[in-house]
């Protein structure tokens, strides 16, 4: 029997405790999204409800690198699981009484704690895995393809438990009960977390932060537009334009729709999750050098531009929302999921394999700054292009995000930094 790898039982503790977490994320934003739009609200204003948890996750995760790197990786994670428990106890006080705009304002706010509180733990997982994963035979690859692919399958499932919940509980009552297990989840981590996570450096300066890499910081551009290409028709298009199609406006036809929209975004994040963690053996990365990959990851983000390109055409050639544009939609956008993770995936070792152990956490900090600035600007957009143009604009505007995800990683090179110099 072969002996258990020098650092697994720390990966499979922050593995747990980071899957813990993203249940209930998936699960949130399923709820915030469909209990608001049955509230009236215009996807416009259904977009500002996320804005802040995207903005909060920029500074956070600009913050949270160093933060790590000064006091450790387990106080960002518990930080991380804290704080999300106190968002979903907040979210408990909303009154159904109050102002459209009190109401977003206060869910906003909530949103951001939320966001904060997922950059904490998925800076703190992601950098965990650069820290622990062998260094041989692709371990790294193959890591951090089953954390980051796991994890959108566990998301998955909590956009899903999300539209379940708010079915069967309601909003108050699913929230809270997100609460109460995520808590007992907080508490089991604390009290049963293996060594083997480093504990911080006094020295870390602040400035370290801004990484002085040519390719991270072209990692990062590229993150930034493959991002908003995914989150420009995932947040607020394609969710509220499946509710118009399957919705007849009555309370059953309503509970029906739920299930059905969370049912198709739990299927495409769980298919996501599990080509991402597949991504090692498709791009057969054991065998292949670092300069090949990154090679690839141009070629991968030119294959993902074929989709929405060919999406928009096919909505700008129906008359309205027909069966057979339902179909044609519902394959695409799976399509599109399938080849999105392999770029994401390809993007995740990557960022591991620029950086350097002594910076991990700033390095990592920084591009997911740029990933959560991705999706700020295509939760914005979202809301915004659907309102002005509909699909056809929404599914456009993902195919330029695409095109220019492609430009940025042909920008990235196969040499070293010190060698570029």
């Amino acid at each position: 029997m072969s002996a258990r790898p020098e650092g697994l039982s720390a990966y499979i503790a922050v593995t747990a405790a980071y899957w813990a977490f993203m249940l209930t994320d998936g699960a949130l934003r399923m709820l915030v999204l469909l209990h608001f739009h049955t509230l009236g609200f215009s996807p416009v204003q259904l977009a500002y409800l996320f804005i802040l948890y995207e903005i909060a996750g920029m500074g956070t995760n600009l913050t949270a690198g160093w933060i790590a790197a000064r006091f450790g990786l387990t106080s960002t994670l518990y930080a991380g699981l804290g704080v999300q428990v106190m968002a979903l106890l907040a979210l408990t006080q909303l009154d159904p009484g109050w102002a459209i705009g009190a109401s977003v304002a206060f869910v906003m706010c909530v949103q951001g704690a939320s966001g904060v509180a997922k950059d904490l733990a998925k800076m703190s997982s992601k950098s965990a895995v650069k820290l622990l994963a062998p260094t041989e035979g692709g371990g790294l690859f193959r890591w951090v393809a089953v954390l980051t692919g796991s994890k959108n399958a566990v998301k998955g499932l909590g956009f899903l438990l999300g539209a379940a919940l708010l079915a069967t509980l309601g909003f108050t009552w699913a929230v809270l009960a997100m609460a109460i297990v995520l808590a007992v989840i907080l508490v089991a981590v604390a009290l049963f977390m293996p060594a083997g996570l480093p504990r911080g450096r006094k020295g870390a300066k602040f400035s370290e932060v801004f990484s002085k890499s040519a390719n991270v910081n072209w990692l990062s551009a590229a993150r930034v537009f493959l991002f908003g290409a995914r989150d420009v028709w995932f947040v607020v298009g394609i969710p509220i334009y499946f509710y118009a199609v399957l919705s007849d406006g009555t309370e059953e036809g309503n509970r029906m729709a739920f299930f059905l929209i969370g049912s198709f975004m739990a299927v495409w994040v769980i298919l996501d999750g599990a080509v991402q963690a597949s991504a090692p053996r498709i791009l057969r990365a054991a065998n292949r050098p670092e300069s090949e990959l990154i090679e690839a990851a141009r070629g991968w983000a030119g294959a993902l531009f074929v989709v929405p390109a060919a999406l928009t055409g096919a909505v700008l050639l129906s008359s309205g929302p027909e069966t057979w544009l339902t179909v044609t939609l519902i394959a695409g956008l799976l399509v599109f999921g399938a080849i999105f993770a392999v770029n994401s995936s390809l993007h995740s070792y990557l960022i591991l394999a620029f950086t350097k152990s002594e910076r991990v956490t700033m390095d990592v900090g920084f591009y997911y700054m740029a990933n959560a600035g991705g999706r700020l600007i295509g939760t914005l957009l979202s809301g915004l292009t659907y309102q002005l143009g509909g699909l056809p604009l929404v599914l456009g505007t993902a195919a330029v995000m695409v095109a220019l995800a492609a430009l940025t990683s042909g920008r990235l090179s196969g040499q070293s930094d010190a060698a570029m110099a």
